[in-house]
């Protein structure tokens, strides 16, 4: 069974999962709530950003594939 990475990296529940438990792992060892709010918005940030690259990086690789031919046959 593969693994589709680019569609679980592109998950936005992955990455809200991710950071709502960064979040509360700051605030269980004596962190405030101003950092935690801090640190979730940078990960939502950077996911954003990872997502873009991923999805850019898809299309043009489609968009290359079915300018060489794609390995579709032609009738």
């Amino acid at each position: 069974m593969k693994i589709d990475w680019t569609r679980k990296l592109t998950s936005r529940k992955l990455w809200i999962s991710i950071a709502g438990f960064v979040a509360g792992l700051i605030v269980i060892f004596g962190g405030n709530q101003a950092d935690a709010d801090k640190i979730s918005g940078s990960i939502l940030s950077g996911a954003a950003v990872v997502g873009y690259i991923l999805g850019e990086g898809l299309t043009d690789a489609s968009a290359a594939q079915n300018q060489n031919g794609g390995g579709e046959d032609e009738d």
